[in-house]
């Protein structure tokens, strides 16, 4: 280490470690607020800030205290962007608008933790603007199975991928001074009998996929809620599970945070309080008159109902929440749907360029036509209780249009007339082809399209030559007709500013950078659903069959091809990756690889570094695991060094018979690489 870099990284470690002094003493003075204001409260005071109220005004809404100068909690729907809320529009006394980004899962296939942040910054702004202070999010359950009706809502397949995504979008929602809950706490991974379901899963397992990003979320994002889940995991409700609210989120992982439940999630009180629930929603059936009859039977102890106050009160005040109340005002609407007209375009994952008919020239384009479902109208979101109503939103047509020279013709059709369809391809010099799914919440659903859709790709893919399809999914799509289109862009659901942030990707303007987080199947017997024990199970248990091997993994461990593998993406621009070179550090390993631009393009790769265990006493790891990734942004023949760290933790597994984290002892197989199933280059670790 030279000079230079010494004096840098002492900085920098004095810097943290001032931050994290002045986080811990903000804390403790916030702490000591909380419990001075809840001696003065009375029991029918406490009682009533332990659960929200519903009737013909408020709904998500916990009522303040003026006598002690406690706010209202105001919640707000999330997680991508502003949704459903306690506070309604002052014009129409419904759902007020907002800026409808693109889905959670568009902004996972970023992997760009800064968009991450700025997401995050942007919700939380709109948060306030409108009058709340808290937003449900970010939904961090895993794409266990790509038919889960909410993939769209969460971060894709990974844990790893989840935890760093939502650290950052957890970091930007409170620096605007909002409170985050993340959510669904835990194995909330299906909507198949989520009410019901009770999902066993292996003490293993939940800890190194199923938690690990909430546990990101408290230990490093320092979130201040969390929401608890419908479904039982392991025999007990998510809301009254003591081994996992008291025993490991508050006393393991030091989660000084409050616990909210989901809607109607609580099915109790005495264990609920118990086990670390702090607040009901959205009203008091358990947390009302059984909460003060519980605690005049001395069921509940006093101190846990005070717990549960301290705990949100901190928080509030902790985040200024106590001293201003959010003031409402305009959200700027241009302004903000620019930032979400980017984040969608840099999101996108070009699947397919045979030929490289993308970009499209748009001066030899004299004839276009836009065809199916998803063409009519834009694509703001999934629906379900994260919908977005947008302040304006760009419609397919109109972005192409914007896009090309006004002198270009461009025709429009549903596509449910196929001849039709046909015949204006024919005559066309491009065919674009938009179609996709429609998740919700309360379903899951079909990861192919339907008959008819594929044979409208196949009928015009079979007349123009440069037909290009762009899908518009919040999961993983099946296409039986991928070896007869020239190109696929998989686009996710692009939020209110559709059009515009297609045509951007589709005429060169932005050179397309994502990559899959989640594996795209070539049949959907490759999924969980091939085994109903397995997935959606019998309506009151469902099976992890697979443990450790969810997505990518279970391709990988059984040796089946995916249709696309995880953390795959094309660029109009061409990479090299080279000179991996790995070095131990204090806590672990340092990769580091060089980028190279190979192509006549500016355009974003991402290195990332899979990990291979040693052989586990207690069964073996998954052979293929992401540790690691950096996204890098490089010119035309711009060559970069990237860092890529993994931490002990990294190097780790999780011991039922410990009951804790153990260090793999042994050789470890380094692969980098720009996918999940492209890691050309290899090295070596041992651990002794």
């Amino acid at each position: 280490m030279n000079y230079k870099s010494g004096f840098l990284f002492a900085a920098l470690l004095t810097s943290a470690l001032l931050g994290n002094a002045q986080d811990r003493a903000r804390s403790e003075a916030a702490k000591a607020r909380a419990q001075e204001i809840v001696r003065q409260m009375s029991l029918d005071e406490k009682i009533a800030q332990v659960h929200g109220i519903s009737d013909s005004i408020h709904y998500r809404y916990v009522p303040g205290l003026d006598r002690l100068g406690i706010p209202a909690l105001v919640v707000t729907n999330g997680p991508a962007g502003v949704g459903p809320g306690a506070t309604l529009s002052e014009a129409t006394k419904s759902q007020a608008k907002a800026t409808a980004f693109p889905a959670p899962i568009a902004l996972a296939a970023s992997w760009d933790l800064e968009l991450a942040r700025q997401y995050g910054f942007i919700t939380g702004d709109e948060t306030l603007a409108l009058g709340n202070n808290l937003l449900e999010g970010p939904d961090v359950n895993l794409a266990r199975v790509p038919q889960s009706g909410r993939v769209f809502e969460g971060y894709g397949e990974d844990p790893l991928l989840s935890a760093r995504m939502a650290v950052a979008n957890i970091q930007g929602l409170q620096s605007a001074g909002v409170l985050a809950n993340v959510k669904h706490f835990v194995a909330n991974d299906q909507e198949t009998d989520r009410g019901t379901i009770n999902g066993i899963v292996s003490e293993r397992t939940l800890r190194e996929v199923y938690l690990l990003p909430f546990e990101a979320a408290v230990r490093e994002g320092r979130t201040a809620s969390v929401m608890c889940a419908y479904p039982r995991v392991n025999g007990d409700y998510d809301c009254e599970n003591l081994p996992l609210l008291r025993k490991m989120l508050k006393d393991e992982w030091g989660f000084d945070g409050f616990v909210t439940t989901d809607f109607f999630a609580a099915h109790s009180t005495v264990p609920s309080a118990l086990a670390g629930m702090d607040l009901e929603m959205p009203s008091g059936i358990y947390y009302g008159d059984k909460l003060k009859k519980a605690i005049e039977d001395k069921q509940v102890p006093v101190a846990v109902l005070d717990e549960m106050l301290v705990r949100r009160f901190s928080k509030m005040i902790e985040l200024g929440l106590f001293d201003s109340k959010p003031a409402v005002r305009p959200i700027p609407a241009f302004e903000h749907g620019a930032i979400a007209r980017s984040i969608a375009a840099q999101s996108m994952v070009l699947l397919k360029n045979e030929g490289g008919i993308l970009p499209l020239d748009r001066e030899k384009i004299q004839k276009v036509v836009l065809i199916g479902s998803h063409a009519m109208h834009s694509i703001t979101g999934g629906g379900g209780s994260s919908h977005v109503i947008p302040l304006y939103s760009v419609q397919p047509v109109d972005g192409i249009e914007a896009a090309l020279r006004s002198q270009t013709m461009i025709k429009l059709l549903d596509g449910y007339d196929i001849p039709a369809a046909v015949k204006a391809a024919a005559k066309s010099n491009v065919a674009i082809v938009m179609v996709g799914d429609d998740e919700g919440e309360d379903h899951d659903h079909a990861i192919t399209l339907p008959d008819e859709v594929n044979r409208l790709v196949e009928a015009v893919a079979a007349v123009n030559p440069h037909t290009v399809v762009v899908l518009k999914s919040g999961s993983a799509i099946v296409m039986p007709w991928i070896d007869k289109v020239p190109a696929v862009l998989e686009a996710w659901y692009p939020g209110e500013e559709d059009g515009d942030a297609v045509a951007d990707v589709l005429l060169g303007k932005v050179n397309p950078s994502g990559k899959l987080p989640l594996t795209f199947p070539a049949r959907v017997e490759d999924t969980q659903a091939a085994n109903r024990d397995c997935y959606p199970g019998d309506g009151k248990i469902v099976h992890y069959c697979e443990g450790l091997n969810i997505g990518y993994r279970n391709y990988q461990t059984h040796g089946v091809k995916p249709l696309f593998p995880f953390g795959y993406g094309l660029s109009y621009t061409t990479f090299h990756l080279d000179d991996l070179r790995v070095k131990r550090s204090a806590d672990g390993f340092v990769a580091r690889v060089r980028v190279t631009n190979t192509g006549k393009r500016a355009g974003s790769e991402v290195a990332q570094l899979y990990l291979s265990y040693p052989s586990i006493t207690e069964g073996a790891e998954p052979p293929h695991q992401l540790r690691s990734f950096q996204k890098v942004q490089l010119q035309p023949g711009e060559t970069k060094e990237v860092v890529l760290a993994v931490d002990r933790r990294g190097l780790s597994w999780w011991s039922e018979k410990q009951h804790g984290w153990q260090l793999a002892r042994g050789e470890f197989l380094i692969e980098v690489g720009d996918s999940s199933a492209d890691t050309p280059l290899h090295a070596s670790l041992a651990i002794k």
